[in-house]
């Protein structure tokens, strides 16, 4: 076999053991956008990703024990790094909220994340990572609430975790009935109004 051509590209990704290698999980997660735009959530196997991005199916394993974790981390790396605005206002805060998501979800990621939903519901695996992921959401939410508690704008005695899973609801809600178009302060007065 005659050697490769000095304009020939080799990728190669060096392993670093049992740590994630941000190039291979950057690959390895873009494999499995590729896999799950072209094939769905069904088809989004670890086989079929490691084919598409050339990895070992032992390394997406140990990164990724499960499909289920692995379509909530395809979903976080379209999602990327989103903290909740700090507006000095509860009622803004949540408005603020509902048209970023709305937003971001009227995409692609707001496709992905309701096939997640939707698989859920009959597959375990992706029911438990979704439920991980739902509840990040809620100690994000926490601390916006803790915020609202502290200014008087939410009750005292309210549960922080029953009010965050109250607006995430409302937003999950408005994504698998196809219902983004839906102002945010639409949404967010009566939320507020109902916990003050």
């Amino acid at each position: 076999m005659p050697p490769p051509s000095p304009s020939a590209k080799t990728v190669t990704r060096r392993s670093i053991g049992a740590r994630q290698n941000p190039e291979a999980e950057a690959a390895i997660l873009s494999a499995a956008v590729t896999v799950l735009t072209q094939k769905g959530p069904k088809g989004l196997t670890m086989d079929a990703v490691a084919r598409e991005a050339k990895a070992g199916k032992a390394t997406i394993y140990r990164w990724w024990p499960t499909r289920g974790a692995l379509l909530v981390a395809v979903y976080n790396r379209i999602k990327g790094d989103h903290r909740h605005a700090d507006t000095g206002r509860f009622e803004s805060d949540l408005a603020t909220f509902f048209d970023y998501v709305f937003a971001f979800w009227r995409g692609d990621a707001g496709r992905v994340f309701a096939l997640i939903i939707a698989e859920a519901q009959s597959d375990a695996d992706v029911a438990l990572a979704l439920d991980a992921y739902r509840l990040e959401r809620i100690a994000a939410w926490k601390e916006v609430i803790a915020r609202a508690q502290k200014r008087g704008e939410v009750r005292a005695n309210v549960v922080p975790d029953v009010l965050a899973n109250s607006i995430i609801a409302v937003a999950w809600y408005h994504l698998i009935t196809g219902r983004l178009d839906v102002g945010g302060a639409q949404l967010a007065a009566p939320i507020a109004a109902g916990w003050a």
